[in-house]
């Protein structure tokens, strides 16, 4: 992926010889790539709960993280009684 964004920074670079609006395109793209895309494993900012994408570091987080989805799908059933028979309907097909 960093090959890929160096290498259209390198050709907006060399584009923007004849149009200055080229390198400012080629500064945002590295920007945005230094500032989203070097430590996309990693998060950016510290925060009380993982995403919902990434593997839990204890067990308690996995726990707190189940109970919560759980909490919520109870409440989604609760107050969409209609939409929820209907996706129950939908899986047990």
């Amino acid at each position: 992926m960093g090959t890929v964004v160096l290498s259209g920074a390198v050709v907006l670079v060399v584009l923007g010889f004849g149009n200055p609006l080229y390198w400012l395109a080629a500064a945002g793209v590295l920007f945005l790539y230094v500032r989203y895309g070097l430590g996309s494993s990693a998060p950016s900012a510290p925060g009380p709960a993982p995403s919902a994408g990434t593997t839990p570091t204890s067990y308690k987080a996995y726990r707190d993280r189940r109970d919560k989805q759980a909490k919520w799908e109870r409440r989604y059933r609760r107050e969409r009684p209609l939409e929820s028979r209907r996706q129950e309907r939908e899986r047990s097909k």
